[in-house]
């Protein structure tokens, strides 16, 4: 069990850690991007903006999957349902976008069938029975065991270079104390291998509001290599390593579909006489090739004394703070045969309890990255001067939200109203600022 607790800890510190320090902010550094990353002044895309939900109840479909036809370009909705897809000018208007989320029809849309902004798209609900799986279900330990075993004859083993947004946000209550947002280059390393993917800083954008932090900064440690660290084929750790299955109860739960595909849903939980937290969730399988397509998994966390040492590094004085939710989501593509790390979120609230204080304070950051592009990789990793470190804070920045045009031609998660409504807000404060 000691081996098994060292290796959740180092997952915990790197997927989300937080440093807790007290009244006067600290700067906060990144490192440099090449000038030759900037972006050109003119867009070389067009456009798409859209809301992908529910065909009878209208509910929006969180998280849902965009590509473009023939080619690796992606993006996927935000939790509001609402997309936006940056697609080249050149681009044939009979090329089709593809719109898929689990459990529902997929659906094929001619460019020419878009509008610039307010496209409507809406998913029609699968029902699936036992009757249409031509494999029948297996034991659901067995089911795991045949994921690992086919892990490198699924999954990417060539290294391919991604280009991804990432973005990570602070809540205090329901209010946006933090917004960091960047583009970033991937080196993604083969899925049999043992070497860590390299991240390269394109350009990033970043501000925070510490009078509104209860005398407290929050610094998110790890940022972009946190959410590749959720990457559980690649990095299985305590949950799909050989080691550890054997700490889980699996059960085979439903039978779904996407990309018409058939899924099998997997539960997981740990068994019940292991004391330290792991994780319970459930597994996305598919069926045929025997490979996970997503996982939604969160952390038990019934132990505060346990959970609060995983994730708090430092914490303020006259305070007690601990975890109340810890939730991660990965989502993974089938391209040329095999299937390559596609989208990543993590989110984790914690409570405060002042000693000298009548309320609490609750916290929650999350953070999330999407693969908007890749190709094969034709050199090695990134110069060592030129990839960002494994415990980077991104860096204060303060220009870009001022540039509608910021992005250029990247494609990026569309922002909700409540992140919108805080882009307005930093502008107003810096449009203040300059007319000083």
């Amino acid at each position: 069990m000691k081996n098994l607790n060292n290796q959740f800890r180092i997952l915990m510190v790197c997927t989300i850690l937080f440093m807790m320090i007290g009244i006067i902010p600290t700067s906060l550094h990144a490192s440099p991007w090449a000038a030759e990353d900037v972006l050109p002044d003119t867009l070389n895309t067009v456009q798409y903006r859209g809301k992908i939900m529910d065909s009878k109840s209208g509910d929006p479909l969180v998280f849902s999957t965009v590509t473009i036809e023939g080619t690796n370009i992606a993006t996927v909705s935000n939790s509001e349902g609402r997309f936006l897809l940056k697609v080249p000018k050149d681009m044939p208007v009979s090329t089709k976008i593809m719109i898929s989320y689990l459990g529902y029809k997929s659906m094929d849309i001619p460019l020419s069938d878009l509008k610039p902004d307010n496209n409507k798209i809406r998913l029609e609900l699968l029902s699936i029975s036992l009757s249409e799986v031509n494999v029948a279900p297996k034991d659901a330990h067995q089911i795991i065991r045949e994921v690992i075993y086919k892990k490198r004859e699924n999954y990417m083993q060539d290294p391919v270079r991604m280009t991804a947004f990432y973005r990570e946000t602070i809540k205090r209550r329901r209010t946006y104390v933090s917004l960091a947002e960047a583009v970033i280059d991937v080196h993604k390393q083969p899925y049999s291998g043992y070497k860590l993917d390299g991240l390269k800083l394109y350009k990033a954008r970043k501000d925070a509001d510490y009078s509104k932090m209860d005398t407290v900064t929050f610094k998110l440690q790890g940022g972009p290599y946190s959410t590749l660290m959720l990457d559980i084929m690649k990095d299985p750790y305590s949950i799909l390593s050989t080691e550890e299955l054997d700490y889980y109860d699996f059960k085979l739960d439903n039978i779904t579909k996407v990309n018409n595909k058939i899924i099998y849903v997997v539960n997981f939980k740990q068994k019940e006489y292991i004391e330290d937290p792991l994780f319970y969730g459930k597994l996305y399988i598919d069926v045929d090739d025997m490979a996970i397509t997503s996982a939604n998994y969160s952390i038990n966390i019934e132990d505060k004394n346990k959970a609060s040492s995983m994730f708090i590094k430092r914490k303020p004085v006259g305070a007690e703070v601990y975890p109340t939710e810890a939730s991660y989501l990965v989502n993974y593509r089938k391209q040329d045969g095999r299937y390559m790390y596609s989208y990543s979120r993590g989110q984790i609230t914690f409570k405060i309890n002042w000693k000298k204080k009548v309320f609490n304070t609750f916290y929650t950051s999350t953070i999330e990255m999407v693969s908007t592009d890749w190709k094969k990789a034709e050199e090695k990793q990134f110069r060592v001067k030129d990839r960002i470190k494994h415990n980077i804070i991104l860096q204060d920045q303060q220009e870009g939200f001022n540039d509608p045009q910021f992005w250029g031609d990247y494609n990026v998660i569309e922002p909700e109203a409540s992140i919108e409504s805080v882009v307005k807000k930093i502008k107003k404060r810096l449009e203040k600022r300059e007319d000083k």
